[in-house]
């Protein structure tokens, strides 16, 4: 199969064009398909009529395929994407206000089997490949407008939080992060885009030793050792005291904080002994903490806890550290976070 275009960077391009063509043809095919959106090859009227044939002869533009779009009574829209393979993928858009979120997936499926998570039902398929992962942001941009007058996305986030563990799929995460970051591609800020993992703690350093890279989510989900080997598997391989370490040697950048996520699951988790346990975990780091009221779904052994109950964990915990409650989105349609498993309604 021939390689898709998105998910190039500038120098593959410039080598898909080929060397009888100058050199500023890559860069702009570059800008057409990060910058501007292009679908398809012949949008693109800075290319030459002739090239353009040449090149969609040999290479595809490489979007994924829209199967279905699930509409939310909130907003929220959640795709379900066809990869070239046949395999289908979830992404998810959340408006609000001025502000746009795109929920992004990096595997087909995910291998990590939290407990609470319907994703974790599917396994894992594949990874996703970086014109996968950018391609969903390109189609989910240009299908609502997510641009500003001038080109730049304005007020778009992108968190890497959908079906998959991002940091076991780190070369393609990374490539994918350069494309949507670079100025003359996406460029999104690297304020407004965030990759979350379940603590794979070697991949954390390589994620910090990178140059351009996202802000770093950790899924924290429990108070001990104990609760979370029980809710996350992962841990039985990567334990707590390793993953707070690893968290405690990330280089931080100047404008952003470690984000711990952690899910409530009513009667299990979400005691004030277990705020805590969490504010003494996360002392002496520079960190925000949001809490997350379990999204169920029908396959899901836990209960979603008490708004009373979510308050007084987030007051316990803001004595001491930044802690917000995430509002649910999409839960009609199954697009809330943990729910996302290909599910047709």
């Amino acid at each position: 199969m021939a390689e898709p275009l998105v998910g190039m960077d500038l120098a593959e391009l410039r080598e898909a064009i080929g060397p009888a063509q100058p050199a500023y043809r890559g860069q702009q095919l570059y800008e057409a398909l990060y910058a501007r959106q292009a679908a398809e090859l012949v949008q693109i009227a800075t290319l030459p009529a002739g090239l353009r044939a040449e090149l969609a002869a040999r290479h595809p533009v490489g979007l994924p395929e829209v199967e279905r779009v699930y509409q939310s009574a909130d907003g929220t829209r959640r795709y379900l994407l066809r990869l070239d393979d046949g395999r289908t993928v979830e992404t998810v858009l959340m408006p609000e206000g001025e502000r746009d979120t795109i929920c992004i997936s990096s595997q087909v499926g995910c291998p990590v089997d939290c407990k609470f998570c319907m994703t974790a039902l599917l396994g894992l398929e594949r990874n996703l490949t970086a014109g996968e992962i950018v391609g969903q942001v390109l189609l989910v941009a240009r299908e609502n407008g997510l641009r500003s007058p001038t080109g730049a996305p304005g007020r778009l986030n992108i968190v890497m939080m959908g079906q998959g563990e991002p940091l076991l799929n780190l070369p393609n995460v990374l490539k994918a992060t350069r494309i949507l970051l670079d100025p003359a591609g996406f460029a999104l800020s690297p304020r407004r885009i965030t990759v979350s993992t379940a603590g794979i703690v070697p991949k954390i350093d390589e994620l910090g030793r990178a140059e351009v890279r996202p802000k770093l989510a950790v899924s924290l989900n429990a108070s001990t050792e104990e609760m979370r080997q029980e809710l996350m598997p992962i841990t039985r391989k990567y334990h707590l005291k390793d993953l707070l370490e690893a968290c405690r040697r990330y280089p931080l950048r100047a404008f952003e904080k470690l984000t711990f996520e952690y899910v409530l699951l009513g009667g299990v988790n979400d005691s004030d002994a277990d705020a805590r346990r969490v504010v003494k975990l996360l002392a002496h780091l520079n960190a925000k903490v949001n809490l997350i009221a379990l999204n169920p779904g029908p396959e899901i052994p836990y209960r979603t806890p008490a708004p009373e109950r979510v308050a007084s964990f987030q007051q316990i915990v803001r004595k001491s550290l930044p802690c917000f409650v995430r509002k649910p989105r999409g839960l009609d349609i199954y697009a809330a976070c943990g729910q996302l498993k290909r599910s047709v309604a």
